[in-house]
């Protein structure tokens, strides 16, 4: 897909949004589980708040959890089609660097490079010669396989690695076990948009997305 054509199919996305979004049902509780993956109260609060808003608004997608180094995939429907281990922005933080999209890579430093939080509306397209999801093309975020990056970034053994808290190594993206992204990601956005959560590390959840603010303790 062109960049013009991603941009035209995202710009079509959020001028439906409010039609999809009456139209669309919420997803039925019941239907949305994890299985047998683990997964945080973090994710599973905002998989519940998503089926029972309807926030994805009839379309896959895709819940991000940076402290775990997470990465779920749902349909439409909320049936979870698959989880793995994900590799993320090497700096700890919610927030892009304003024009971090357009900078060259070498000029980036550690604390920058960033995941950043929040709901995005995804879809797939290309980088160079690699197909990717496109999570925010403004800041060049995107979710994709893997790659082999320097020897130092031992980006497999990093995925493969049983702990989440060597995961962080990226510029912002988030790296998938390549498997994973061809079997899992790519069939799940075909020929759609879709909506990726990335869970924030330093804010609440609630502050992030549009959920009803815990109540106060007694």
């Amino acid at each position: 897909m062109t960049r013009g054509a991603l941009l035209w199919l995202l710009a079509g996305a959020v001028c439906l949004a409010p039609a999809a979004a009456m139209a669309a049902p919420a997803i039925d509780a019941g239907s949305v589980a994890f299985g047998s993956e683990s997964a945080s109260d973090e994710a599973r609060a905002v998989v519940d708040w998503i089926a029972a808003s309807a926030d994805n608004r009839g379309m896959p997608f895709v819940i991000i959890d940076k402290i775990a180094a997470k990465v779920f995939v749902f349909d439409a429907q909320g049936h979870l089609l698959g989880a793995a281990a994900a590799l993320l922005g090497l700096g700890h933080g919610d927030d892009s660097v304003p024009g971090i999209g357009l900078r060259k890579l070498a000029t980036i430093r550690p604390e920058e490079r960033t995941t950043p939080a929040g709901r995005f509306e995804a879809a797939l397209g290309h980088d160079f010669e690699q197909d990717i999801l496109w999570v925010d093309y403004g800041s060049s975020l995107s979710l994709h396989r893997v790659i082999v990056g320097s020897a130092s970034d031992r980006r497999h053994a990093r995925l493969a690695s049983p702990t989440p808290l060597d995961n962080r190594i990226s510029y912002g993206c988030i790296n998938v076990p390549a498997g994973f992204y061809d079997t899992v990601v790519a069939p799940a956005f075909k020929g759609t948009v879709g909506i990726v959560y990335i869970l924030p590390e330093t804010r609440s959840i609630e502050a992030v997305f549009a959920m009803a603010p815990k109540p106060a303790a007694p």
